[in-house]
């Protein structure tokens, strides 16, 4: 333990999690990695710059062999061939449970977007994993109602924190560790062994990835993860989010780095519009209309995913869509009905373009998802790798295309709504949020915040209206305080969306500015 400092308060039950050896791990993982990682973060900075300079993302000429020439992911474990419906959420018990027993085929746990990352959420989240491997994992209500693992449960898949994050809890020699080695490490430690033990396996979501070095030194984690716990290379496997746009033109090259590792590729949607708003901040030709009008029917999300499918196909990996964020509307029938099938077109469209599978975010709609996709895929199969989606020829040009579309006074508000309500209940730990019968996390917020500092810093023109001031925000997040009856966080949360969505910069991500201040009284 030399070296090793936790910096906060016990948490009941973590004096496994937070053993000795499963730090000393991290530890090892944190002291062999962290320089790669903090150059890389420096790359990021620099490819920013180089893109407010006027030099526009494209396909890489020094990898051009990687993306001609051709070779295959390993294949694919047994308990990874089907993934036609992934339901996702936060880590919390009764989460995790029902998640699990929803009839998905498997379940994205997600110490990311959807936790807000509390010292007790993170490690309470650790400790509900291990329990779910060991198959032991239960929770009451506080009505008495019990919850309990079902006989067939989904396949785990992890999705730790992005490159970007620290875990300020623990640090090493000094500094505080990465989040995505602390989430990882302790995960792989207390789990590999009982999944393998299991006819499974130690499955991961790696998050924000920008290019693919970064996919080079998660899969040199990997490799020395294995080596430390004596467990064989390749026995890992990782899916990569593809939810930046830089990442959407090293698909190939992501996938020849992990390519011992690798499962496949997800069309992370919402972070991909975050992204596009966020790279292009500073360009007044990159404005996106209203949210509600930035569809994946639109040129340049449609391009992402038809690449997305054939490089996927093209390399033996899964193409999974991206998330239905509708919730079943009780009390409503005609507004339920018309959310599912909102969500039945949605899916209709992702297995038509070629996805081997998808996510949703509720188990209410499961069956939704999985009769669409059973449907829909070809007698027999489980997935859709024969689609080879050789028609399809992506250039540069495409991935870049901004969409038309006005910009509202109420796609202005609804940003400045949404942005605020979510991250109240994120300042109170509560990292995914039904808001407006759409199931929220913090790309949600994302988006809305770098929008409205996008339209504010190019002094964008509502349609029939002024233009976008700072003034015309000020006003409307006042009248939008005065609607949310939950007051609990709402004063920190309405400082820090204006920080991240009024300042003179746009922050890169709203966790980094607000995690500090999360567990604040």
């Amino acid at each position: 333990m030399s070296g090793i400092v936790i910096g906060a308060p016990r948490v009941p039950g973590d004096a496994e999690i937070l053993a000795p050896r499963a730090l000393e791990f991290v530890a090892a993982l944190h002291r062999r990695f962290e320089p790669r990682r903090r150059e890389l973060l420096g790359l990021r900075a620099a490819r920013q710059r180089d893109i407010a300079a006027g030099r526009m993302p494209d396909f890489l000429s020094e990898t051009r062999a990687i993306r001609e020439t051709e070779w295959r992911v390993a294949p694919i474990p047994r308990d990874l061939g089907d993934r036609r419906v992934e339901i996702t959420g936060p880590v919390d018990r009764k989460m995790i449970i029902n998640a699990l027993n929803s009839g998905a085929q498997a379940f994205m746990a997600d110490f990311e977007d959807a936790n807000s990352p509390t010292w007790a959420n993170t490690v309470e989240g650790q400790q509900n994993l291990l329990d779910a491997v060991r198959r032991t994992i239960s929770y009451t209500g506080a009505g008495g109602k019990a919850y309990a693992l079902g006989p067939n449960p989904a396949t785990l898949i992890v999705r730790p924190r992005g490159w970007h994050m620290v875990e300020r809890h623990m640090c090493v020699d000094g500094p505080a560790v990465s989040a995505a080695l602390f989430d990882f490490g302790l995960c792989f430690f207390h789990t590999a062994q009982l999944l393998l033990d299991q006819g499974s396996g130690p499955y991961y979501y790696l998050p924000k990835l920008e290019g693919h070095l970064e996919a080079r030194l998660w899969n040199d984690v990997f490799v020395a993860a294995q080596d430390l716990l004596g467990i064989a290379r390749g026995t890992i496997r990782a899916t990569v989010l593809i939810e930046t746009i830089l990442a959407a033109f090293e698909m190939d090259e992501i996938l020849f780095e992990l390519r011992e590792h690798a499962a496949g590729l997800n069309c992370g949607r919402w972070d991909y519009i975050f992204s596009f708003i966020k790279k292009f901040s500073d360009r007044p030709d990159f404005l996106l209309p209203d949210r509600a009008r930035v569809t994946m029917d639109r040129h340049f999300l449609r391009s992402y995913v038809d690449l997305l499918i054939r490089t996927c196909h093209r390399r033996g990996a899964y193409a999974i869509g991206g998330m239905a964020a509708q919730i079943p509307i009780r009390g409503d029938d005609a507004a339920n009905a018309a959310a599912l099938e909102k969500v039945r077109q949605d899916k209709l469209r992702e297995v038509r373009a070629g996805h081997d599978g998808t996510w949703v975010a509720h188990p209410g709609l499961v069956p939704v998802v999985r009769e669409v996709f059973e449907t829909e895929t070809r007698a027999g199969s489980t997935n859709q790798l024969g689609v080879s989606r050789a028609d399809v020829h992506v250039t540069a040009a495409d991935l870049l295309r901004v969409p038309e579309g006005d910009i509202s006074l109420e796609g202005l508000r609804t940003n400045i709504d949404v942005a605020v309500r979510y991250l109240e209940a994120w300042l109170r730990g509560i990292g995914c949020v039904p808001i407006y019968n759409l199931m929220e996390d913090t790309a949600t917020a994302e988006i809305s915040r770098s929008q409205v500092w996008q339209w504010i810093r190019h002094e964008a023109r509502l349609a029939g209206g002024p233009a976008v001031t700072a003034a015309l925000v000020r006003e409307l997040l006042a009248s939008v305080v005065r609607t949310i009856d939950d007051k609990g966080k709402l004063e920190l949360a309405t400082t820090i969306f204006s920080e991240v969505a009024l300042g003179p910069t746009l922050p890169e991500f709203l966790t980094t500015v607000a995690s500090d201040r999360l567990e604040r009284p």
